[in-house]
């Protein structure tokens, strides 16, 4: 192949680019990029449907058009549908450049899944647009890549089985193990807080660290066992659940490691209030349920989206707080009064945020006419300064919740198919 400082020429439907070696070899598109390092014709035309030895002319027999707009996503990091294209079309073209759903725009990630839903299509998995080497359905130029392939699908199924509880039986039974070992564990810490637990706990703290043990080595087998298989272990240890795992688990070989250095329980008790918290945060397992149910799944991705609605909430609270709490404190303190629950700004915070969210414990209240008034409009203006923006995570709420149904349906047309080839 003529690489290095020799110009490449692109035909992709008729429309031809012209790019250096070096950009060939870095190109974003991975399609491409493979070019670089193909070093027979063989190879080569696994990658493309031709090769003109003469012109260095690769040929791609795809759409001009949506190549011209994935190329405006390399170039400036927006990547939207071509006008008058089908979405579906659209997307087989940027599967078989290299890109993936995430790479889109969101409002085109949403006409996809809706054009999906419409059409109760299950799209391909990468896989399935490739052939054994990850290359458009030709054959393998050698047979000695056979085990490595199926190495990779090994990892690709263990995987799948352990981040995706629909995609096997196999996967459904070990997320319910799993959920077990979860309520389970939740079970033994809400326990170990009773009374009754703490008075028998000299008979039964052999049996509970035997439980918790138990849990613990379940978890952690899991952790690593997801850590081994996943494709990127640079993303796999960003995702906020991956790292809700890791804290879940620390907390007991943190205990463990100082029970073991100080050679008894009563220095451990003694170690003071941070193994307590540190023991406190199995509570953390919970999050784990995320992985299994659609809900909260959904409650993650829509605080996840509408964080500015969060933001302008929290900051809408503050200075409506603000404002009548400096009111309270005069009219019930400051002019006067005597009322001792509004002797400072911060005490009659309290009182405000109970009254905003419309809670109003009843320990602390104004007595003056004037007071009352302020509370009346206190209350009033917390409802409608709520109100605004939980409108609109109200429906991103539904908005993510029907994308994740749709893909979660998605997932379950594709494995159907997969079971009945």
């Amino acid at each position: 192949m003529k690489f290095g400082k020799t110009v490449c020429v692109l035909n992709v439907g008729g429309a031809r680019y012209v790019f250096s070696g070096d950009v060939i070899r870095d190109f974003p598109l991975s399609r491409v990029s493979r070019l670089h390092r193909c070093a027979s014709e063989c190879e080569v035309l696994e990658v493309c449907d031709d090769y003109d030895r003469e012109t260095n002319e690769f040929f791609f027999d795809r759409h001009a058009e949506a190549f011209g707009f994935i190329l405006l996503y390399v170039r400036r990091g927006a990547l939207r549908f071509a006008p008058q294209m089908c979405e579906l079309s659209f997307y087989h073209e940027m599967r078989y450049w290299g890109l993936e759903t995430p790479d889109l725009e969101p409002c085109c990630q949403r006409r996809l899944d809706d054009r999906l839903t419409d059409t109760f299509t299950a799209l391909p998995e990468e896989g399935d647009l490739r052939g054994p080497q990850g290359l458009p359905g030709g054959p393998s130029c050698s047979p000695a890549t056979e085990p490595a392939s199926r190495l990779a699908r090994w990892l690709e199924s263990t995987r799948r089985t352990f981040e995706d509880p629909t995609s096997s039986l196999a996967a459904q039974v070990l997320a319910s193990v799993s959920m077990l070992f979860v309520l389970v564990s939740m079970v033994m810490l809400c326990a170990s807080t009773l009374p009754d637990w703490r008075t028998e706990e000299g008979k039964v703290v052999g049996e509970n660290r035997v439980m918790e043990a138990v849990c613990i080595g379940w978890f952690t087998a899991e952790v690593i066992i997801r850590f081994a298989v996943s494709r990127d272990k640079c993303e796999f240890a960003r995702r906020p659940l991956n790292l809700i795992d890791l804290l879940s688990v620390t907390p007991y070989y943190v205990s463990v490691a100082v029970t073991s250095l100080t050679g008894a329980d009563s220095q451990l008790q003694r170690a003071g209030v941070t193994l307590r918290v540190l023991r406190i945060m199995r509570v953390f397992w919970l999050i784990k349920l995320a992985r299994h149910f659609l809900g909260l799944q959904t409650l993650g991705l829509t605080l996840r989206r509408c964080y500015r609605e969060m933001v302008m909430l929290l900051v809408f609270v503050c200075v409506a707080m603000a404002i009548f709490s400096a009111l309270a404190q005069l009219l019930e303190h400051g002019l006067d009064r005597g009322n001792p629950a509004f002797a400072s700004i911060p005490a009659a915070s309290w009182w405000v945020i109970i009254s905003m969210t419309t809670v109003g414990y009843g320990d602390m209240y104004p007595v003056s006419v004037a007071g009352r008034v302020l509370g009346g409009l206190c209350v009033v203006s917390g409802i409608v300064l709520l109100a605004l923006p939980i409108t609109f995570i109200y429906h991103s709420f539904v908005q993510c919740y029907q994308e994740l149904k749709v893909r979660h349906a998605r997932c379950g047309r594709s494995l159907a198919n997969e079971g009945g080839a």
